[in-house]
């Protein structure tokens, strides 16, 4: 832990890397807050933004749009720099479903979620990393403009241990369960404490390893330990326990945010009372004075964030705190190893932010916050939750705006935001590829007899061993597709949005290991997804003019073939509309620049060979494959339309599962759509919405 960069690499910078390294670096120690990297498939962006990183010496946060390209990102980084923190911050559910109220059925959906520990570690890892540590990279989804807990709350009350200190048994103890640590003799894991004999064993909440405290009248010894075999690993002087959760505060603070909210209640029910909503003020009392006495008496409550204003003591209206806010503060975090690398803004903003595949990132940011406020506030209107909760949200795009410092905008199509902020001098291409390969030849053909001839183009390829990307305008036609290569004797899957994301990690993974020849999908497969085996991509319908196949996307879904040296694309189109023809003049535009380079050098081109790496940032202990089947029936008055919806979805889970063979969770699953079917007074057989 040397407390600066240091890249990794077997390769220099090559082909276009180093000027659009030294434009780069230029723009950010001239103060320019905007750059655009313009990088093709397969011209070594992410290498560019780690050379990048270490000759600024600045931390880094980089921000994707979804899990599996952040996954991939963060698996990269983690290569480049096996001496610094390389840190994973994304949405820690496996599912996630928030509470709303539908007006129009006086229906109320409780939250429900399913939380993926092996993630929550790491989140809190990432944020200890940025307050303790300058050689920082943090790879994110766009869940860090999400609130979380205040970064001064969560530095200060970070619990420090000094070997030779007055021990306390009692006051350790007790200063472990006022930043949520829980005492467990039986079962020792994160986030809790046990003590035996003279030992405190304490597992923090962001680490895969425990300490051992030896306590007499003095902290006699720090160990570090095997959390397993309590097998001592090495000894430390001093140790940092950062708090379990990001949503902390001390004793005074919560009973002051407890003040605060008893006042806003107060307030509320007066406002209820007036426009007559006496059952909303009912509803609102008691859910509110509940959360009140549980946050009085543990300084937390579920559903805690809904409170955040008021425990973090911020004015009403104002923005949460977000990860932005824990590298703006690193510099005064606790036990930093040394003192942050002077930045080229000195306004406590020194850090970088790279957004990966802008031309999607970006419009999410700009879009999250409207979704939130709208279902939040049915929530407020019909007494589910105080005005207050409002403020618990996603950064506006304007405050985004404010809070972000030099930036990098990389993509390979960058979308017209990007451009707009970069104008003039501000985008750097990046279009040689170090390995010589050229963008992929497009052949057009005809839409009629289309699956014929897809059909006859993956079998030569099969034969071969290398596969193919086929890209539909819709699920039914990807689902359909997939079934009639299968009958065909090809080894076809499909894979859409309506998959969770383990699922699709899972497809990936098989495909570029060989499991199947054709990948079948609508609009998944574009940005980021490195799979070299992959020599055709193949676009149906290509003269759809629309998002499926405007320019970008034509541009980004060609560019899975850039890896290999035998890619093509095939577009099957009647007509050439103007998207067409504008992506593969820059296509023509990019592979005529490689060749010519090529030949000035001689470079033979190569396709690109990549190691497989499973993303088990991503994975979770146990899945929920049973879960509809385990757990309880919802209660209280369902609509007959909900009833109605909830057996259609076990019906089709119980024939998923039995197409399968998994038959002994179709067994589990046909007996609950019984139970279901019985509750409702529903008919076998009825279940299904006919068409009309």
């Amino acid at each position: 832990m040397s407390g600066k960069f240091k890249l990794v690499a077997p390769f220099k910078p090559s082909g276009d890397q180093p000027a659009a390294l030294d434009a780069l670096c230029a723009g950010v120690r001239a103060g320019k807050t905007n750059q655009t990297l313009l990088g093709v498939t397969g011209s070594g962006k992410t290498f560019t933004v780690a050379a990048m990183i270490e000759r600024l010496q600045l931390p880094a946060l980089v921000i994707s749009p979804n899990k599996v390209l952040a996954a991939q990102l963060y698996s990269e980084f983690k290569t480049f720099f096996p001496e610094n923190a390389v840190e994973y911050f994304v949405s820690y559910y496996d599912y996630y479903q928030p509470e709303a109220y539908i007006p129009s059925t006086d229906t109320f959906i409780e939250k429900d979620a399913s939380i993926n520990d092996h993630i929550d570690k790491l989140r809190l890892k990432a944020t200890t990393s940025i307050l303790t540590r300058p050689d920082t990279i943090v790879v994110a989804s766009v869940s860090c403009i999400y609130g979380i807990g205040s970064p001064d709350n969560f530095s200060e009350m970070c619990l420090n241990i000094r070997s030779g200190q007055k021990a306390d048994r009692r006051e350790l103890t007790r200063a472990l369960v006022d930043i949520h640590y829980e005492r467990n003799e039986l079962e020792f894991e994160r986030g809790t404490f046990r003590l035996r004999g003279p030992n405190l064993d304490i597992f923090p909440a962001d680490s895969e390893t425990a300490w051992r405290v030896e306590l007499g009248d003095t902290v006699e010894s720090i160990k570090e330990i095997d959390p397993l075999t309590g097998e001592a690993i090495s000894g430390r002087k001093e140790i940092w326990i950062f708090p379990a959760t990001h949503f902390v505060s001390a004793a005074g603070e919560a009973e002051a945010a407890a003040a605060a909210i008893e006042a806003e209640l107060s307030e509320r029910l007066a406002e209820l009372k007036i426009q007559g909503k006496l059952l909303e003020a009912e509803r609102l009392g008691q859910r509110v004075r509940y959360d009140l006495e549980m946050i009085r008496q543990t300084g937390y409550c579920n559903g805690v964030e809904n409170y955040s204003r008021h425990l973090a003591g911020r004015p009403a209206g104002s923005r949460p705190d977000c990860l932005f806010d824990y590298f703006s503060s690193g510099a005064r975090g606790p036990g930093r190893q040394s003192a942050a690398p002077a930045g080229p803004r000195g306004d406590g903003r020194d850090f970088l932010l790279f957004i990966d595949e802008s031309h999607v990132t970006v419009p999410q940011i700009r879009g999250m916050y409207a979704g939130d406020r709208s279902r939040k506030q049915t929530l407020v209107d019909f007494g589910f939750r105080l005005p207050s909760a409002l403020d618990n949200r996603p950064l506006k795009f304007d405050e985004f705006e404010a809070l972000r410092p030099s930036t990098v905008f990389v993509s390979a199509t960058p979308g017209p935001y990007e451009l707009g902020a970069c104008a003039g001098d501000g985008v750097v291409e990046q279009i040689i590829r170090p390995t010589g390969l050229v963008d992929p030849e497009v052949k057009i053909l005809p839409v009629t007899g289309q699956i014929k001839a897809l059909t006859a183009e993956i079998e030569i390829r099969a034969a071969k061993k290398e596969r193919t990307l086929v890209l539909t305008l819709t699920k039914k036609t990807a689902e359909d597709l997939s079934a009639y290569l299968t009958e065909k004797g090809l080894k076809a899957r499909y894979m859409h949005s309506s998959m969770d994301t383990l699922e699709r990690l899972d497809v990936l993974g098989a495909f570029r290991k060989g499991g199947f020849d054709a990948l079948v999908g609508i609009n998944l497969l574009r940005e980021g997804l490195d799979i070299p085996e992959v020599t055709l991509v193949a676009i149906l319908n290509a003269d759809n003019e629309g998002f499926l196949r405007s320019e970008t996307t034509l541009i980004q879904i060609s560019g899975r073939a850039a890896r290999n040296l035998c890619g093509e694309v095939i577009l099957f189109a009647d007509r050439m509309t103007g998207s067409m023809e504008r992506a593969m003049a820059e296509m023509k535009r990019r592979r005529d620049r490689q060749q010519a380079y090529n030949k000035k050098y001689g470079i033979e081109p190569r396709s690109i060979i990549k190691k497989f790496v499973e993303f088990e940032e991503l994975r979770t202990q146990a899945k929920r494959q049973g879960i509809l089947a385990a757990e309880p029936l919802p209660r209280g008055n369902m609509s007959r339309a909900s009833v109605r919806a909830l057996a259609e979805e076990v019906e089709r889970r119980m024939k998923e599962a039995a197409d399968n063979l998994n038959f002994e969770l179709a067994t589990e699953l046909r007996d609950r759509l019984f139970e279901i079917r019985e509750m409702a007074g529903i008919k076998a057989g009825t279940t299904r919405s006919k068409k009309k």
